[in-house]
C-alpha cells in the first residue's frame, strides 16, 4: 500500500496487522481524490482511520491539517508508524468515533472534509447516531466521504448525497451539507 499522489506520492504505508481493518484500496483512494479534486488548505477528519491512508493522502495533496481517529490499538500503531515514517504532522487519536465527535463539538472543532469508513458490520446501525454527532463538526461547505458495503450501506440522512460509486464490494458516497 502506498500514497497515490502529491508531495508524498509513491511512499509506502503500513497497514494494521490482522483482519479487523480493511485498508482502502489504492484504486478506490485514487478515484475518491479524483472526484474530490482540490483539497488544498482543508481541515480533514479521518474517522475509523485504519491505516490513516485517506487522511495521509489528503495531507500529501495539500490539506492543511488531518485528525486521524480509530479505536483499534493495532490501527493506531500503524497510523503512528505511517505519520512518523512520512515525517508529517497529523493529530492521531486512539478513541471511539462517537465520543470523539461529541468532544469535537464541545471544543468547537470543525472539518472541511471527513472520511468515514466504519466496520461494514456496524455501518447500518451507526448511521442515525453518527450523522447527529457529525453534523455540528462540519464546516460550511464540508464534504463527507463514506465507504461502506453496498449490501448494508452507511446512510447519512440530514446530509445531501452528491456522488455515488461502486468498486467491487466497496460503495463510496460523497455527501455535503444542505444549504
Amino acid at each position: 500500500m502506498r500514497v497515490i499522489a502529491g508531495r508524498l506520492g509513491g511512499r509506502t504505508l503500513a497497514a494494521p496487522r490482522g483482519r479487523s481493518t480493511r485498508p482502502t484500496p489504492e484504486r478506490v483512494r485514487e478515484a475518491v481524490f479524483s472526484i474530490l479534486a482540490d483539497v488544498a488548505g482543508e481541515t480533514v477528519l479521518d474517522l475509523f482511520a485504519g491505516s490513516g491512508a485517506m487522511g495521509i493522502e489528503a495531507i500529501s495533496r495539500g490539506a492543511r491539517h488531518a485528525t486521524l481517529v480509530d479505536s483499534s490499538p493495532a490501527a493506531i500503531a500503524a497510523i503512528r508508524r505511517n505519520v512518523s515514517a512520512l515525517g508529517i504532522a497529523a493529530e492521531v487519536l486512539h478513541q471511539r468515533a462517537l465520543p470523539f465527535l461529541r468532544n469535537a463539538e464541545i471544543y468547537g472543532r470543525q472539518y472541511d472534509l471527513v472520511f468515514l469508513d466504519p466496520p461494514y458490520s456496524q455501518a447500518a446501525a451507526l448511521g442515525p447516531e453518527l450523522v447527529r454527532a457529525l453534523k455540528p463538526v462540519l464546516a460550511p461547505g464540508a464534504r463527507v466521504v463514506v465507504e461502506s458495503d453496498p449490501r448494508a450501506p452507511l446512510e447519512l440522512s440530514l446530509l445531501v448525497p452528491s456522488d455515488e460509486r461502486r468498486y467491487g464490494d466497496t460503495r463510496i458516497e460523497i455527501f455535503h451539507l444542505p444549504d
